[in-house]
C-alpha cells in the first residue's frame, strides 16, 4: 500500500510552477470580479462570497495536486562528479604571498 503513495509524482518544474500560479491567479480575479458584479446586482454580499469561495475551490483543485501539465519542462542536472579522496574536499592551503598579506 505505501508503494503506491510512492510512485506518485509530487514535483512540479518551474514552468508548471509558474503556469500554476497564473491560472490560480486568473481563476480568483474572474471569480472576484463574477462575484462582486452579482452580489451588487442582486444586493446580496453571501453571493460574493460564495461566489469567491467556489473560484477558490476549483483554483485549488486546478493547481495544488502536481498534474501532468505542470511536469512537461524537466531539468536537466548535471551528472554526478565522482567521489574523491577526503584530502581534495578540504579548505585549500594557503600560499606563502597569501600569508604575508594578512593583518596583525
Amino acid at each position: 500500500m505505501l508503494s503506491m503513495f510512492k510512485s506518485i509524482p509530487t514535483h512540479m518544474d518551474y514552468k508548471g510552477q509558474k503556469l500554476a500560479e497564473q491560472i490560480f491567479q486568473g481563476i480568483i480575479l474572474v471569480s472576484a470580479v463574477i462575484g462582486f458584479i452579482y452580489g451588487i446586482f442582486i444586493q446580496q454580499f453571501g453571493w460574493t462570497v460564495y461566489i469567491m469561495l467556489a473560484g477558490f475551490t476549483v483554483s485549488c483543485l486546478l493547481t495544488l495536486p502536481p498534474w501532468p501539465m505542470y511536469r512537461k519542462n524537466p531539468l536537466s542536472w548535471q551528472p554526478a562528479m565522482p567521489e574523491t579522496s577526503g584530502e581534495n574536499r578540504d579548505k585549500p592551503q594557503e600560499t606563502q604571498t597569501q600569508k604575508k598579506k594578512k593583518h596583525k
